[in-house]
């Protein structure tokens, strides 16, 4: 039996496209892979946030030496880190200071907080940190402060 071409046609526009049964399995899958994906890589965004503060810190502490060593001190508490980017109003101390700062500029923490700076510092010369996801002191993984005196874990 020979087929006309209209009833191949016709043939082939029936058996085109996926039953809802078939779509609603892939919808399915694909939820499954979206949920498992989002359950390995969310843990690591919050440890990525952690490192990049650490390295961050130490950005600011070779500034800070770097200060140190052009302006014979640390700046004081009160200066804070914007002495790093902002040249001193004493005339003297203003030509020691180098074009563009010590840092091109002062980076927030990965959660978007100003780093604290402390000098003299409770654990060092100075203290660099910040208080972590939460913003507020103390806290355990990604709200765990972090300071040029803590160890990355």
């Amino acid at each position: 039996m020979l087929l006309k071409d209209h009833d191949a046609r016709r043939l082939e526009d029936d058996e085109a496209g996926l039953s809802l049964v078939e779509v609603m399995v892939v919808v399915v899958i694909i939820g499954l892979l979206a949920t498992i994906i989002t359950m390995n890589v969310l843990p690591m965004l919050g440890q990525a946030n952690s490192s990049t503060a650490t390295t961050q810190i130490s950005q600011l502490e070779q500034a800070l030496e770097t200060y140190r060593l052009r302006m014979g001190r640390y700046p004081g508490t009160d200066e804070g880190l914007d002495a790093l980017v902002t040249p001193p109003s004493d005339a003297r101390l203003a030509t020691r200071f180098p074009e563009g700062g010590f840092i091109n500029n002062l980076p927030t923490d990965p959660w978007g907080n100003e780093f604290l700076y402390l000098h003299p510092g409770e654990h060092g010369r100075f203290d660099v940190w910040t208080y972590g996801a939460d913003g507020r002191e103390g806290g355990e993984g990604e709200d765990a402060d972090i300071g040029n005196w803590t160890e990355e874990t």
